[in-house]
């Protein structure tokens, strides 16, 4: 992360969807997927994206992290576009995605491997920094078939975070996990990637769940059914931590329902 990156205030955009389409061709008929979504991101902002179910909210993310080319539109971090994978951008998936035959810190490690500009020390010292950081500061040697399912999502999270991106993408991230292991995931999400610790200067997070996404989010972004495009957009104006039981929690709820129904 760069040193003006850092410096960036508060509110600057930092993600920016312009217009993007995404067909794809079933023999000769083109099946269009996303119509016409654009959205935006800002620093130290958690935006949360959902919508039907098939609508193609992971395909969305899939494209801003660089990973599909959509068929039009385009993607921009700051004032570069996103025209494939970069290392500025970093994806958390619901599956934990870790080689069981490496430690917690191997598998941090393994997401520094290439990094030509980093000494072996120097990508050991952030594998190490992004464990602390993700709370599995003594769990450096511990293998993934001894850790709980919330350490593997933490290891995961560790591993995206060493390697100073400037996005986080959160695909599903709690999914896979039991209910009471997402509940303490999800209470910690928002101060353990927004804070000056990390290089992270925003977080788009995709989810279907509608109270985890009031629970975290700042800002909500609401998809069509296929082909989607953005039929809503709602600031969540709760102060921090956000009580579930609260009236004004569920009128949140009630507002993002009524965008997808």
């Amino acid at each position: 992360m760069s040193e003006s990156q850092v410096q960036l205030a508060s509110g600057t955009s930092i993600v920016t969807v312009d217009h993007v389409r995404l067909d794809y061709h079933k023999e000769k008929e083109p099946l269009p997927v996303l119509a016409d979504v654009s959205m935006q991101a800002n620093k130290d902002e958690l935006v949360a994206v959902t919508g039907p179910s098939g609508c193609g909210k992971s395909t969305l993310l899939r494209i801003i992290a660089g990973l599909i080319k959509p068929t039009a539109g385009t993607v921009r971090v700051l004032d570069s576009e996103v025209k494939g994978p970069r290392e500025d951008i970093s994806m958390v998936f619901q599956n934990f995605v870790l080689l069981p035959w490496r430690t917690a810190l191997e598998n941090v490690l393994f997401g520094l491997s290439a990094r030509k500009d980093l000494s072996e020390d120097q990508k050991k010292a952030k594998a190490e920094s992004a464990l602390e950081i993700a709370g599995l500061a003594g769990f450096e040697t511990v293998y993934p078939g001894e850790l709980s399912g919330g350490m593997k999502q933490r290891v995961g999270v560790a591993r995206a975070l060493a390697t100073d991106p400037g996005v986080m993408l959160l695909d599903e991230p709690f999914s896979s996990l039991d209910d009471l292991t997402a509940e303490r995931l999800r209470k910690e999400t928002h101060s353990l990637l927004i804070n000056p610790q990390t290089s992270v200067q925003t977080v788009i997070l995709v989810s279907h769940n509608v109270e985890e996404i009031i629970e975290l989010a700042d800002k909500v972004v609401v998809l069509s059914a296929r082909p989607a495009h953005v039929v809503g957009e709602l600031k969540v104006d709760l102060p921090r931590p956000r009580n579930k039981k609260s009236d004004e929690f569920f009128q949140w709820v009630d507002k993002v329902y009524s965008l997808l129904s």
